[in-house]
């Protein structure tokens, strides 16, 4: 941010759709928006050149995704919050942006001084996710941590998940765990959960013990 001013560039498919972002974001004091994207190939050049502190990110746009482009921003290392702005909230949908790295998920049913409050706080970084999201997240949280444990070697954790369980059992902070695998927080919070799905536990304590149990992580561990 420069000046208290938040800069944004807007990914959609559909101009009408930007035009109106663009309209409702330039005549609200503390916005700027640097440019616009209609797809996202497009979004991860605008953003890799302009470096905004926030992107609209529509998910299903013709040729790249927005997830393939949430996962290439996060590769490169660009600094911008990503926040989701569909019409779309399924399983399908909310899982896979999150995990890519989004900051946060609205609908586009949302009022637009939601919207304002959403942009400034995923520009400090903070997740923001929609009500119908937040309730499927919360559904799969609970479905998770009921789920019996899986047998040894059944269904392993994957690299990245155990990168994350070797953090938190070294004492890191979900913050500082996405700052060292430049991931959002709202990422390792998704890759714990998937962690203690397989682990069959319900907090950080116990999956890292079940870790070290299975042989998945040991002491020496670097």
């Amino acid at each position: 941010m420069t000046g208290g001013t938040i800069t944004l560039l807007i990914a959609d498919d559909h101009p009408v759709v930007r035009d109106g972002l663009r309209g409702m974001f330039t005549g609200e004091p503390g916005f700027e928006v640097l440019a616009e994207a209609a797809d996202g190939a497009e979004a991860v050049r605008l953003a890799e050149a302009l470096r905004p502190d926030v992107v609209l990110m529509d998910l299903r746009m013709p040729g790249t995704d927005g997830v393939t482009a949430i996962t290439r921003m996060a590769e490169r290392g660009l600094p911008a919050r990503v926040l989701v702005l569909t019409t779309y909230d399924t399983d399908s949908d909310v899982l896979p942006a999150i995990e890519a790295g989004a900051t946060g998920y609205l609908l586009k049913d949302a009022l637009q001084d939601e919207l304002f409050r959403a942009v400034r706080a995923a520009a400090r970084g903070e997740s923001v996710l929609s009500p119908s999201v937040a309730t499927r997240l919360m559904n799969r949280m609970r479905t998770a941590a009921a789920r019996p444990a899986a047998p040894r070697g059944d269904e392993p954790l994957s690299p990245r998940e155990l990168e994350v369980l070797g953090l938190i059992a070294r004492g890191s902070t979900n913050r500082e765990a996405a700052a060292r695998l430049f991931i959002s927080e709202a990422t390792v919070k998704t890759h714990l959960l998937h962690i203690y799905g397989k682990l069959g536990v319900n907090d950080r304590a116990a999956a890292v013990a079940a870790a070290f149990t299975r042989g998945l992580l040991h002491p020496d561990s670097p």
